[in-house]
């Protein structure tokens, strides 16, 4: 493999351990708040977060894949400078005018979400779009370079900071007996104390390259040419690594003013929107694999596509898509059989475990809509899963007015799962009519069906056995070595099933976590031809 082959892949994996690590907290850290707050706090902190997510995939995955696209191409000094100091200014005016929008509309958002004490909160978070012009450019600069660590670092310092000053505030202003409202406020600065810091490491960073971004005198390069890319492709490409947000913000708009408008109480109505909001967690975990597929896909897809290697296109195509709706089946069902140990495990009560359920079906499409979209993007097609998703926010939104004051929260699960599915339709339409693919075979699915069924059958033995035998007092304690003991069971079974029915062929295997382990299990209990 050639040097800078070798590079840019090391760069790729060290970007991808960062992403890794980063959903890992994100998902991981709403455990220990969710029980630290309350169903009421925890509703209170998920109706502003959809806000700071925006503000993350922007200046994480949006504008920074861009910029360093356009850094990678030139080699003069001058003109880096140029599209250094040009993007800046652009992404400046767009974090200026989504602080003005969400700072000084947040009475009239919070009215829309049918409660105006979460205004304060709005104008809090709002200061985190001030953040993302500095953080975006000097991320997209380095990545551009083919230096991968300054970025990795300050998205693991800033998840970092962030996670802990938010459970920290959380506990000391919980425990002295302030209102949910203000603990809010507290969690919500502590992600503005993380963007700050992980600023700062970059700023480091430039001070130690002695990079000057000042504006140069002389430019081939046009002003207007890196705005447009910045504009469409920038905010394209982040359209689809936010999607998980976006559908949050959608909720956050409309499901606690449905359940009011059902008849609930304004209090009711928070606890049961905060336990709906324990999904969350659960949707980041279950999708962590789809997002690292679609992290490292796209360099490859791309990189082949350019010098048009079809055959090597369609390999990773048909590869990360087998992958992404294994492992998506398997979490969505094996999260389906535990959901409600699992829920009490993690939440200290089952409330809500029908409705989360239903909610972690998700899983699988979510899967599917972020590996069918890097693919997409990785072959130039920016349009189709920006407007594919657009359309199933809006469905999503159509969805939630309908179905939520006659099912409550159960209307919500169910319109997610019908709009992702409806999504992942259309993808997967876009990528048939561009490559002859034969990836969801009949055979295929009849196998994963199988594995899922043999874990299904596995789970619930394992939990009716378990049934007979109360050897533990405390119904949590209880919950955790359920939900701990079926997922080993249910995950060795499933694994066992997906192997031996020869789902996988051994390039394929390789390319899943731990791949070298699986090819030589593999070997063991398939003989393959």
């Amino acid at each position: 493999m050639p040097y800078q082959q070798r590079e840019f892949m090391k760069g790729a994996l060290i970007l991808t351990v960062a992403a890794f690590v980063i959903k890992v907290l994100s998902a991981v850290y709403r455990v220990p708040f969710q029980n630290i707050v309350g169903d009421v706090g925890f509703y209170i902190y998920q109706q502003v977060y959809p806000f700071y997510g925006i503000a993350l995939g922007l200046s994480t995955f949006g504008f920074p894949v861009m910029i360093s696209k356009l850094v990678a191409e030139k080699n003069k000094r001058e003109d880096i400078r140029f599209i250094i100091s040009t993007s800046f200014l652009f992404i400046s005016i767009i974090g200026g005018l989504l602080f003005t929008f969400t700072y000084f509309g947040a009475p009239f958002i919070a009215k829309w979400m049918g409660d105006s004490h979460l205004t304060g909160l709005i104008q809090t978070i709002s200061f985190s779009f001030l953040i993302m012009p500095f953080v975006s450019v000097i991320r997209g600069f380095y990545q551009g370079k083919g230096q991968m660590v300054p970025s990795a670092v300050s998205q693991v310092t800033e998840q970092s900071i962030r996670v802990t000053t938010i459970l920290l505030l959380s506990y000391i202003l919980v425990s002295h007996g302030y209102s949910f409202y203000l603990v809010g406020k507290g969690a919500l600065l502590g992600s503005i104390l993380g963007g700050l810091g992980g600023m700062f490491v970059l700023f480091f960073y430039i001070r130690q390259n002695r990079f000057s971004p000042s504006y140069p005198k002389t430019s081939s390069l046009k002003r207007r040419t890196i705005w447009k890319r910045l504009a469409f492709q920038g905010i394209l490409i982040c359209l689809s690594s936010m999607i998980l947000v976006l559908y949050q913000l959608v909720d956050a708009l409309n499901l606690y003013f449905g359940l009011v408008k059902s008849g609930l109480s304004p209090l009711d109505a928070k606890i049961e929107k905060g336990i709906y909001d324990r999904g969350q967690p659960l949707l980041q975990l279950g999708t962590i694999v789809a997002t690292s597929i679609s992290l490292i896909i796209v360099p490859m897809i791309a990189t082949a596509f350019e010098r048009d290697h079809m055959a090597a296109v369609k390999k990773y195509v048909q590869m990360s898509l087998k992958v992404s709706f294994v492992v998506g089946v398997g979490a969505a069902i094996g999260l389906v059989n535990i959901m409600k140990p699992i829920n009490q495990m993690l939440f200290e009560n089952t409330n809500g475990s029908h409705v989360l359920a239903v909610f972690c079906l998700s899983i699988l499409f979510s899967s599917l809509i972020l590996t069918l979209s890097a693919v997409l993007q990785g072959v130039g097609e920016f349009f189709t899963p920006a407007w594919a998703i657009a359309l199933g926010l809006l469905l999503k939104y159509v969805g939630n007015q309908l179905l939520i004051t006659k099912l409550g929260t159960m209307g919500a699960s169910v319109s997610t799962v019908l709009s992702m599915l409806i999504v992942s339709f259309i993808l997967w339409w876009k990528i048939k009519r561009k490559f002859p693919l034969k990836v969801f075979t009949n055979e295929m699915i009849k196998k994963c069906l199988l594995a899922t069924m043999m874990m299904t059958v596995s789970i619930q033995l394992w939990i009716m056995m378990l049934s007979y035998f109360p050897f533990i007092a405390d119904d949590r304690l209880h919950s955790t070595f359920i939900s701990i003991s079926s997922v080993v069971i249910g995950g060795i079974m499933f694994v066992y099933s997906v192997l031996k029915s020869g789902v996988f062929k051994e390039n394929e295997l390789a390319f899943l976590p731990y791949g070298h382990q699986l090819v030589l299990i593999s070997n063991k209990i398939y003989k393959r031809g």
